[in-house]
């Protein structure tokens, strides 16, 4: 008889256990319940917020208009343009112009130089490279130079920097020195 109280003992825990776990499912299952109608009202309370936010600026907007519109009758009675009020073309425009009153001040002239001035009057632009004018360029000019017009260009800058001197240099080449002339004494170099 022990067997059987021991597995009636088994029996009954599993029991429990299992009325255990579906009492904590059942609570599970109401705390999603209640979680979802907690989301759904914060849902709806944003909707009402938003709502009322939109019928807020839906009534300032209106008010502001009437206030506008009151505005307008009183101080400056703007009107719509209607169809009479539009131009054809400049003519028209300058036909609704008033002839200047006897005491009106002259008109504001406007200096304007013209569109294509004379070549006469203007100096013609020089290149600062060439020396000639800018529109009469050489159609050699216009072409790549080749390789002799750089060896010419070369030969020519090494003339040139050939022929610079120091200024101390060309004082003693001007004047010997008459220390230098002795067979004794080394000459000095700057």
């Amino acid at each position: 008889m022990i067997a059987p109280r021991a597995s009636l003992r088994g029996v009954g825990w599993v029991a429990l256990l299992a009325l255990c776990f579906a009492l904590l499912f059942g609570l599970s299952l109401k705390v999603n319940a209640l979680k979802s109608q907690v989301r759904q009202t914060q849902n709806r309370i944003l909707a009402v917020r938003r709502e009322t936010m939109y019928l807020e600026t839906e009534y300032e907007t209106r008010a502001n208009q009437q206030q506008l519109s009151a505005w307008n009758a009183v101080d400056f009675g703007y009107v719509a343009p209607n169809a009479g009020q539009y131009l054809e073309n400049v003519r028209q425009l300058a036909a609704l112009g008033k002839p200047a009153g006897p005491n009106a001040p002259a008109p504001i002239r406007v200096a304007a130089a013209p569109s294509e001035a004379p070549t006469g009057m203007l100096p013609q632009m020089v290149s600062p490279l060439t020396g000639k004018p800018l529109g009469a360029e050489d159609e050699d000019e216009a072409a790549e130079p080749t390789a002799a017009d750089h060896d010419k260009a070369a030969a020519a800058l090494g003339d040139r920097l050939g022929k610079v001197e120091h200024e101390d240099r060309a004082d003693k080449t001007a004047k010997p020195d008459k220390a230098a002339a002795k067979p004794g004494k080394p000459e000095a170099r700057p």
